[in-house]
């Protein structure tokens, strides 16, 4: 399978956009905790998942600190955060042509 093939896949896969747009829409980490939250109708484990398939794919960086609880953040990486642009605008694509006015994804403001 060409790199091509496999970027495209994890792209598309349940999970990956509703990480992303948190990310691109923030300038601090995001804590696995507050994924889990907005993040309904997704288990633990396809989130874990696609958060690893991200990192795997140096797209998000992860920091894990040495704390009780133990914490968790993620980041867009520099290749994260072209990709976030990309869908910043697609979305304000989809927002355009499906004559709604209604936010994609409640979190992201677009302009």
């Amino acid at each position: 399978m060409s790199e091509t093939t496999k970027m495209r896949k994890l792209i598309t896969k349940r999970g990956t956009l509703e990480i992303l747009v948190p990310l691109c829409c923030s300038t601090n980490p995001v804590r696995h905790k507050t994924f889990r939250q907005a993040m309904k109708g997704f288990s633990t484990r396809t989130l874990s998942n696609r958060l690893n398939e991200l990192e795997k794919n140096r797209i998000v960086e992860r920091q894990r600190y040495n704390e009780i609880p133990p914490r968790v953040e993620y980041k867009l990486t520099n290749k994260g955060m072209e990709l976030a642009e990309s869908l910043v605008d697609l979305l304000r694509w989809i927002r355009k042509w499906t004559n709604t006015k209604r936010a994609i994804v409640p979190q992201m403001q677009l302009q």
